[in-house]
C-alpha cells in the first residue's frame, strides 16, 4: 500500500531517476554486473549487493562492488559493463506501467520534468530515443556531467538551468541514493517501491512518500 503523507500542489519541477524508476532495468542491471564478473574473473555478488549501489554512477558502482579488483584498470572495466548492457545482453527493459500517462498528465498540468540520473550521457540519450520519453523533459543531468549521487550537483545544475527554486522541485527516485541527494540540497522527494531498494530502506532517508505505482505521483500535484 502507497504511503502517503500529504499533499502538495507546489512543485513546479518534478525531477525523475531513470532506473528503477521510469524504466524497469534492474533485472538487466543484474544480469550485466554478473556477466561482467565472470568474464573478468571477479567475485560474482549477490543480487541484493547489486541493488545496493544502483544510483551511483557507473564507476563509482563498480569500485564500491570491487574495489581493489577493478581499481587498477577501471575504463577497462566501465567499458566493459557498458558492452555488456548495449550489446551483448538481452535482458528486456520496458518503461514501467504507468509511466508514459503519468508523464502525459505531468506535462498537460504545466509541470516542468527533468532526469537525474546515474546514467552517463551517451547511454541516456540512447535509451530516451528507444524509449520514445525524450521529449517530455525538459533538462537532464548525467553522472559524467556532474559527480555521483548522493552529491547534490546535478540537482543544482538543473534548478539553474530550469530557473526553479529548490522548494518548488520534487526528486523521484527508486534508492537511496536518490532520496539522499534530495535531503542534501533541501529538497522534498518521494520514492518508489517498485525499484531496486526496499520500502525499508527508503524509509530512512524520511521521505515525503513511498508509492507503489508511477500514476500514484498525481496524487501530490
Amino acid at each position: 500500500m502507497s504511503q502517503l503523507l500529504r499533499r502538495d500542489s507546489s512543485y513546479e519541477l518534478v525531477i525523475f531517476d531513470w532506473d528503477g524508476t521510469l524504466m524497469d532495468s534492474v533485472p538487466k542491471i543484474l544480469a550485466c554486473v554478473k556477466g561482467l564478473s565472470v568474464e573478468y574473473g571477479l567475485d560474482v555478488p549477490s543480487d541484493n549487493v547489486i541493488r545496493s549501489i544502483i544510483g551511483y554512477s557507473l564507476e563509482e558502482a563498480l569500485l564500491r562492488l570491487f574495489g581493489e579488483q577493478v581499481k587498477v584498470d577501471i575504463p577497462r572495466f566501465v567499458e566493459g559493463y557498458r558492452r555488456y548492457y548495449v550489446e551483448l545482453d538481452s535482458t528486456p527493459s520496458p518503461i514501467f506501467e504507468g509511466v508514459v500517462s503519468l508523464l502525459e498528465t505531468l506535462s498537460a498540468q504545466g509541470h516542468q520534468l527533468a532526469v537525474a540520473t546515474g546514467k552517463g550521457r551517451e547511454g541516456l540519450n540512447r535509451l530516451m530515443i528507444e524509449s520514445e520519453l525524450g521529449g517530455y523533459f525538459a533538462a537532464s543531468r548525467c553522472a559524467d556531467e556532474a559527480l555521483s549521487k548522493p552529491n547534490p550537483l546535478m540537482l543544482e545544475q538543473l534548478l539553474n538551468e530550469l530557473n526553479v527554486p529548490v522548494s518548488r522541485a520534487l526528486m523521484v527516485g527508486d534508492t537511496l541514493m536518490d532520496l539522499e541527494m534530495a535531503n542534501n540540497i533541501g529538497m522534498d522527494a518521494v520514492g518508489v517501491s517498485y525499484g531496486a531498494f526496499t520500502v525499508e530502506q527508503l524509509q530512512s532517508a524520511s521521505p515525503k512518500a513511498i508509492i507503489d505505482r508511477p500514476l500514484d505521483l498525481l496524487r501530490f500535484m
